[in-house]
């Protein structure tokens, strides 16, 4: 046993609150267990780990202020609280943060089901996952003025949900997954609606990025087996995409990313392409010929204040290129340009990530959580 593996024995045994109020500490634990993992295909996660995390969610996912609306009002009717307004997802600042919290909580009771607040994270998404909160959910879509309402980002993590529930063997699991169909149908059939008049994709380190949400769209329609949305996402990201070259990634990133629009679009095409075609579109896109020309693309962000509810996008950005990049370096063929050179800036943007998720303040503890479980535990791939 190494050092890192006997170093995780002894940490997992720490209190909750103690694990949860100090990074360094959580960041250690990451370390070790990633190193057990590797020695005998362990979990990529401790149960104290999972507990810390879904913790995050918890506390967030039924708290309805500080919250961020963004409907339309039509008239003085619409003025609700946001629970009103969304009754399973009202939580977590915003919409598409509390639904991407109720999936934190699903992903880890399948990669942990015993976890410290496992039976807590249960009566919690049972609270939720209602017929009565649902059905006012897919209502809220159909109003002319809400078709728009969290395009694509906020649907791409309603699919990412269901799609987790979908591979999930589980009596709750199942039940919820039946609950949510209504919204689902609802998100598919938005989707299949904008993609055709999308004419270009939206490029940005935030949000409404293309590349991230048809990512999500095609792991969805692949595990539910819906066709129709797989092949309408497959075509317009090569529409979109294949032709793209020599990416100036030095002007990535913005002041407020959580996302590298660069990387989100090569973790895109290695959904798309065969093999031996990304490998060549890769490096037609980020021209390897100067190796130094993605050092910046490639080195982790500092976030100069936690507090700041759009700074600390910046924690999210280490985190999501760790989970791009390790995935693009798997797609990789052994010999591959970029291989080595990825992987070992995932790592190094994992870490730094990782350092941020539990800073006491809710403007980045609100979602974070949710990037640290995409981040640890593989998804998407």
């Amino acid at each position: 046993m190494n050092r890192l593996s006997l170093l995780s024995l002894l940490l997992v045994h720490l209190p909750l609150s103690f694990v949860a109020s100090s990074p360094a500490i959580y960041l250690c634990m990451v370390r070790a267990d990633a190193s057990r993992a590797a020695d005998n295909s362990a979990p990529r996660i401790l149960d104290t780990q999972a507990a810390s995390i879904a913790k995050l969610a918890l506390d967030g996912i039924h708290r309805q202020y500080p919250n961020k609306p963004s409907n339309v009002l039509v008239g003085p009717s619409d003025v609700l609280s946001p629970k009103e307004l969304h009754p399973a997802f009202y939580g977590c600042f915003d919409w598409h943060s509390s639904v991407h919290g109720h999936w934190t909580l699903v992903r880890l009771l399948k990669t942990n089901p015993m976890h410290e607040l496992a039976q807590t994270s249960r009566e919690r998404l049972d609270q939720s996952l209602t017929k009565e909160n649902i059905d006012a959910e897919t209502a809220y879509f159909r109003i002319k003025e809400n078709r728009s309402f969290e395009r694509m980002y906020g649907w791409a993590w309603l699919l990412r949900l269901v799609a987790e529930l979908h591979t999930w063997d589980d009596p709750q699991a199942r039940q919820w997954l039946e609950t949510l169909k209504p919204l689902e149908n609802e998100i598919v059939a938005l989707t299949l609606g904008y993609l055709p008049r999308l004419s270009n994709p939206i490029r940005t380190g935030v949000h409404p990025d293309t590349a991230f949400a048809l990512g999500q769209t095609l792991d969805y329609a692949r595990t539910v087996g819906n066709l129709e949305l797989a092949h309408a996402v497959e075509k317009r990201s090569r529409e979109y995409y294949m032709n793209d070259r020599n990416y100036a990634s030095q002007y990535e990133p913005s002041g407020e990313d959580f996302f590298s629009p660069s990387l989100n679009e090569a973790d895109l095409m290695r959904r798309i392409l065969p093999a031996n075609d990304f490998e060549t579109w890769l490096n037609l896109f980020l021209n390897p010929s100067d190796p130094g020309a993605h050092t910046k693309l490639l080195t982790p962000v500092v976030v100069s204040d936690l507090t700041d509810g759009k700074l600390v996008h910046l924690a999210g950005l280490n985190l999501s290129r760790a989970w791009t990049l390790d995935a693009i370096s798997q797609a990789l063929p052994e010999n591959g340009t970029w291989k080595d050179r990825f992987g070992g800036s995932a790592q190094a943007h994992r870490d730094a990530g990782l350092a941020y998720v539990f800073s006491g303040h809710y403007e980045g503890e609100h979602w974070l959580g949710t990037f640290a479980v995409y981040a640890l535990t593989g998804v998407g791939r």
